[in-house]
């Protein structure tokens, strides 16, 4: 392949979403935060969907209402799926954040013990720096976060 090809294939952006993709695509979302917090024991009670961001089709931030009464936030898509208490973050674009600066501590603290982490480690090391590094760039950037 040529490399004028190679770079016309980068440039090239995959084919928009219609609606009804991009609706799936949320439910989709939806539905695995809502298990992934079952799975640990949270049951939500309602979403707060104003304060709730899709980055249609990279990240979903959610903000569930559990039945205990906390506050929590969700990420999930084309990252890892994890969650914090609401009171780490006011918005979605600092949950982003809190979530980008997290997940380079943890990578760090498994950096740091060398050859005693194992491959398992080491590849979830790498995957959240990946995964932080991109969620820095999405809330750095100011067009994604301007209110409609």
């Amino acid at each position: 392949m040529s490399e004028k090809q190679t770079t016309q294939q980068q440039n090239q952006q995959p084919a928009a979403m219609t609606e009804e993709q991009r609706q799936e695509w949320v439910r989709t979302q939806f539905q695995n935060a809502n298990r992934y917090l079952a799975e640990r024991g949270l049951l939500s009670e309602t979403i707060l969907t104003k304060e709730s961001r899709y980055l249609v089709p990279d990240i979903a931030v959610w903000k569930f209402k559990l039945q205990n009464g906390k506050r929590v936030w969700v990420i999930n898509g084309r990252v890892t799926t994890d969650h914090v208490s609401a009171e780490a973050a006011k918005t979605a674009r600092e949950a982003v954040r809190y979530f980008s600066f997290q997940w380079q501590l943890k990578a760090e603290n498994i950096a740091a013990l060398g050859d005693a982490a194992d491959t398992t480690q080491r590849q979830m090391a790498t995957l959240l720096v990946r995964n932080a590094e991109a969620l820095y760039q999405l809330s750095d950037n100011e067009k994604l976060w301007q209110q409609a």
